[in-house]
């Protein structure tokens, strides 16, 4: 909705808002018009992403999100074979370049939004460890509990207990 609100202010218009996208009916927008528009996105703390590479990261980043923390159950998945259907890249190309810019490999990356997915489960406690591992795809409790212990320090059990409602990263801190 903010995005929403920023393009028309900016005058631009489009056809249609995604998460992380958004389409316009002008072909080419005027730098004027960009300028305006990127400054009407820092005051939210958004940014204008434009360069391919940088695209590509952030479709891969979306297409995990939208895996674990939007759609309600993550069954186990290839996650290659995901991504690289998704954005029609070879996966080794996607692995590569996600590395080099953001400094961590993907499935480092999956572990962390996965982590961040249960901590938000622990606290809100509406399911019990073994439908946390059930949803987020781990093939047991103790292998959750081992990846969620190496990322925080605590087992899910002593998170649940230390930190009550506080903790959470948002996701774009990741």
């Amino acid at each position: 909705m903010a995005v929403e609100k920023l393009a028309s202010e900016a005058g631009i218009t489009f056809t249609a808002i995604r998460l992380g996208e958004l389409d316009t009916k002008e072909e080419l927008l005027t730098e004027q018009k960009l300028a305006d528009f990127d400054a009407r996105l820092l005051t939210y703390g958004f940014e204008r992403i434009d360069d391919k590479k940088s695209k590509i990261i952030s479709r891969i980043k979306q297409e995990i999100i939208k895996r674990i923390h939007i759609e309600t159950e993550t069954p186990k998945v290839n996650w290659s074979v995901l991504l690289q259907e998704a954005l029609h890249y070879e996966y080794h190309y996607l692995s590569s370049l996600f590395s080099s810019v953001e400094g961590i490999t993907i499935e480092q990356y999956i572990i962390k939004q996965k982590i961040e997915k249960v901590k938000e489960w622990l606290i809100y406690d509406e399911w019990s460890q073994q439908e946390i591992a059930d949803r987020l795809g781990y093939s047991s409790i103790a292998h959750l509990s081992s990846q969620f212990k190496k990322i925080t320090g605590l087992t899910p059990s002593a998170f649940k207990k230390a930190v009550g409602g506080k903790g959470r990263k948002s996701l774009d801190s990741l």
